[in-house]
């Protein structure tokens, strides 16, 4: 008897020829990019080091397009917005030692948000591999150790013949949800010995889909037809597994209002009548989601900025959908939902029945019209002007990457995405410096929008040097520096904490005669002409800089105790 899962398909003669006949000159990195475009990628991203040159020689016998970046956790995070906006894993080379660890912070932040990265390493020669302390350069006694608590998975080949299936092995784990980075690493040895193993050909890129269990989102469906005030929070799964269709249209079924995390913008339509936009760090808005009879999460562990900071305490009964185990009632109590949440919002469209709740939209009316009385009595038009500058300069249809910086905060909350997968933070992790390399990989994968990069002048300094990476690709990334002479945010942390400040006060060069040194047109704008300066440079095709010298405030907190 045979079975389907028996079949193995008969290679060709012209397979079986081209097996028995491999090209003179191969060697182990040849394996690498081999199965790199047998799996679909098409670009990698990262920097060459001496013990990956294997690699990169191979590199060039090789389609793939190589886009090089100047340092490795700026390659992370242009490899981290790739892998977001087109859904792929996308490759990230680095070298051993000082290269590899340079590389964590970035990884880190794909691990927070989900972003599919394959991070290949070279490693030491596999004589040097267990812990021995035999001085090669870049050694460490277990480099894999330092991945570990970051990546999804760890994969260390010693073998020629392990390559493609340690890869294959390592691109299905960062595709299977919830996405994220994964580590392979690779001896120097058996990336320069020369190889006779056969051209790889291809690879199973299909990962393994995670549908619900039917007597769970039986029971969710059940207590979401019979609530009385339903209401969903929208999170970062809904986006990465492109289900934002099926959102609105359950939402629509239940005349369930709907708030976006940081992390979901875009999951649901900013100004639609059952739209709370995503203004979670506000009290009315927890308010609200804490009065709702039965809450659904989709997509999001509820974790701090998601929560108002732990002050929000459901009273009513909590359906959580989340592909990340660890995360799944990880605080609060829930009807827990291990799953894609594109395959449970299915599930759930297919059995929920529909709700007749005309008065559902005259309470998100009564919410947002709280929340904006709240912020306007701050005096903080200056704030909001800018914002709305930044929203009507962008093309509808471009991506944005914010770093962590006041106006970004001001965005996570108040900006309209105008669509899924199109605003982006490195608020899952919350590192400096994500905003422009970010946007550069962004470009990469779709150069057809301009990109808008967001960073304060503190964190732009940790990226100044991709700007050659900019001006060498021709990369169409508009970058906006915010800048208030300092660490805005912190500055306001301490001196609401302590009365003054210390190290948040920075010398800083003069961005735009800087960014011209390297080839990158800029221009000094203001809190008046932002709109007009941001628009012509956002149409100017390539890199340029749009330097806005301007202190920002942040709204009052609705979660501390005093407030």
């Amino acid at each position: 008897m045979t079975h389907d899962h028996d079949l193995v398909l008969r290679p060709t003669e012209a397979q079986i020829s081209a097996a028995l006949n491999p090209p003179a000159g191969r060697n182990g990195g040849d394996l690498v990019v081999e199965t790199l475009a047998g799996l679909g990628a098409t670009t990698v991203f990262g920097l060459p080091g001496q013990h990956a040159l294997g690699v990169f020689d191979a590199l060039r016998r090789s389609d793939l397009r190589y886009i090089g970046l100047r340092v490795e956790n700026n390659a992370g995070f242009a490899a981290d917005a790739y892998g977001r906006v087109t859904g792929e894993a996308a490759p990230l080379l680095l070298s051993t030692g000082p290269g590899a660890l340079t590389s964590l912070a970035a990884l880190q932040e794909a691990a927070a948000a989900s972003a599919p990265v394959l991070a290949i390493s070279s490693q030491i020669p596999t004589a040097g591999l267990g812990g021995g302390r035999h001085g090669y350069l870049h050694e460490l006694p277990d480099q894999a150790a330092s991945f570990r608590g970051v990546v999804k998975s760890v994969h260390t080949v010693r073998a020629q013949s392990q390559i493609p299936s340690a890869i294959e092995a390592a691109w299905k784990s960062a595709l299977t949800v919830p996405h994220g980075p994964v580590w392979v690493e690779i001896p120097q040895d058996v990336l320069l010995a020369e190889t006779a193993m056969p051209v790889v050909t291809g690879g199973d890129a299909f990962p393994e889909e995670l549908p619900p269990r039917p007597e769970l989102t039986a029971v969710a469906a059940d207590l979401l037809s019979r609530a009385a005030r339903p209401a969903i929070i929208a999170g970062g799964g809904v986006v990465r597994s492109d289900a934002s269709g099926k959102l609105r249209r359950l939402a629509e079924l239940l005349q369930a209002p709907v708030v976006t995390t940081p992390g979901g913008k875009g999951a649901f339509p900013w100004t639609h009548p059952l739209s709370l936009q995503s203004w979670l760090e506000d009290r009315h808005t927890t308010d609200f989601l804490e009065d709702a009879d039965v809450l659904l999460v989709v997509g999001s562990g509820l974790g701090e900025l998601s929560s108002n900071y732990h002050t929000f305490k459901p009273r009513g009964r909590v359906i959580q959908i989340e592909a990340d185990l660890g995360k799944l009632e990880a605080n609060h109590p829930a009807l827990g939902i291990h799953a894609d949440a594109r395959l449970a919002l299915q599930a759930l469209l297919e059995t929920v029945s529909k709700r007749e709740d005309g008065a559902a939209p005259e309470r998100v009316r009564s919410v947002l019209t709280k929340v904006a009385d709240r912020i306007a009595a701050q005096q903080l038009t200056l704030e909001q002007d800018v914002l709305a500058s930044v929203r009507r300069a962008l093309p509808a249809s471009s991506p944005s990457f914010w770093d962590m910086t006041i106006l970004a905060y001001w965005a996570w909350s108040a900006f309209d995405p105008k669509g899924p997968n199109r605003m982006h933070s490195a608020q899952g992790a919350g590192g400096l410096g994500y905003a422009f390399p970010a946007a550069l990989g962004a470009a990469v994968a779709d150069p057809t929008y301009p990109v808008l990069a967001v960073s304060g002048d503190g964190g732009a300094l940790y990226s100044i040097a991709e700007l050659a990476t900019a001006r060498q690709y021709g990369l169409n990334v508009t970058w906006l520096i915010v800048d208030d002479g300092g660490y805005g945010i912190l500055r306001e942390y301490m001196t609401e904490a302590f009365g003054e400040t210390t190290g948040t006060e920075l010398a800083r060069p003069d961005y735009v005669t800087l960014a011209e040194s390297f080839g990158v047109p800029g221009v000094r704008t203001s809190a008046e002409t932002l709109e007009t300066d941001l628009a012509k440079a956002l149409s100017t095709p390539g890199p340029s800089v749009v330097l806005l010298p301007v202190v920002l405030r942040m709204f009052a907190p609705t979660h501390l105790a005093s407030d």
